[in-house]
């Protein structure tokens, strides 16, 4: 809003009472001079026109330090110039939505370590069962139940870690690991499904550490080697390989399956996102696998990238920096 407009209604009350002045002086006020009247207008102009500039210049002053405070990341409310009655008010409404927020956050917070504790809690009849499966001698009713065990198991997991990277004490411990051994540990964890969907593996990757957190990592592999198995093509295969350059250390993860389609590519990490295909109904997803995997990446100081071919294949990359920094 431009400053004029702003002060509309006392600019046209002056200008109002200027008018009636003159029409005063023409009208009711006999043998009056031209001077009389010139004078006191120059008066009163340069009076103004003195009044209307200071004013002008707070206004924009003020204008400036809002447009510079609205780029901030925090409340502004209590930095910008209010009367005392605004900034009353104000105070009032921020005071309530913050205590609103944090009533919302701590609840979530609760929310989440039961959640967190019911999985711990869930996981020892889960291993029970898994136990007696082996026991049932009907192969086929044997088989069919360890896959709904294991797919009980792998989500159960799933929502344990997802928790814990939403939840206020997301524990990070980076230190020196062998990128081999992250690799071998999300392979076991998924060695049941990989083994009866008779995928074609290879890991080529060099038994060289880098700087990370290994349960995460290991997270963050589990997800795209689920999403390898659960988008897999009729010949599945699953490629590892890690590249060393100067600075960082890639990890690529290949597999032959059902690629992603180029309008989906910029939008795969994005919470809750599940592609524009819905994948013919085959599949369920939640589209909070890879998103959570992204953000584990970021907390990390890694960088992941994806490349595809619809129908074809997919590729993602991540990039580990070299640094010991976090040593």
């Amino acid at each position: 809003m431009s400053y004029l407009k702003k002060n509309r209604l006392w600019i046209g009350m002056l200008l109002f009472l200027a008018a009636a002045y003159h029409l005063y002086f023409v009208c009711l006020v006999k043998a009056v001079s031209m001077w009389d009247m010139i004078y006191p207008d120059m008066l009163f102009a340069l009076t103004l026109f003195m009044a209307m500039t200071v004013d002008a210049m707070g206004y924009y002053r003020r204008k400036r330090k809002k447009e510079n405070l609205m780029k901030a990341d925090h409340v502004i409310c209590r930095e910008l110039d209010w009367d005392e009655e605004e900034l009353e008010v104000t105070r009032h409404d921020v005071g309530i939505l913050e205590d609103q927020l944090r009533d919302q956050f701590d609840y979530n917070c609760d929310l989440q370590d039961y959640i967190a504790k019911w999985c711990h809690e869930i996981k020892l009849p889960l291993s029970a069962g898994i136990l007696m499966n082996e026991k049932i001698s009907d192969a086929a009713l044997r088989t069919a139940q360890k896959v709904q065990l294991e797919m009980i198991r792998q989500q159960l997991n799933g929502a344990l870690l997802g928790c814990k990277v939403q939840s206020r004490l997301f524990d990070i411990q980076i230190h020196a690991v062998e990128l081999l051994e992250c690799v071998k540990a999300a392979i076991h964890n998924n060695q049941y499904f990989l083994i009866q969907k008779q995928f074609e593996l290879s890991i080529e990757v060099e038994p060289r550490k880098v700087y990370t957190d290994k349960s995460w990592l290991v997270y963050v592999l589990d997800q795209l080697i689920q999403n390898a198995m659960k988008y897999a093509s009729d010949e599945p295969r699953l490629k590892i390989w890690s590249i060393h350059k100067e600075e960082e250390t890639q990890l690529v993860i290949w597999d032959h399956g059902e690629g992603i389609k180029d309008s989906d590519l910029r939008r795969i990490f994005d919470r809750g996102y599940t592609g524009s295909s819905f994948h013919n109904g085959r599949y369920k997803s939640t589209g909070m696998g890879l998103y959570l995997a992204a953000q584990i990446l970021e907390r990390l100081g890694h960088e992941i990238a994806v490349e595809s071919r619809y129908g074809e294949y997919t590729q993602f990359t991540i990039r580990i920096f070299e640094t010991k920094a976090w040593d």
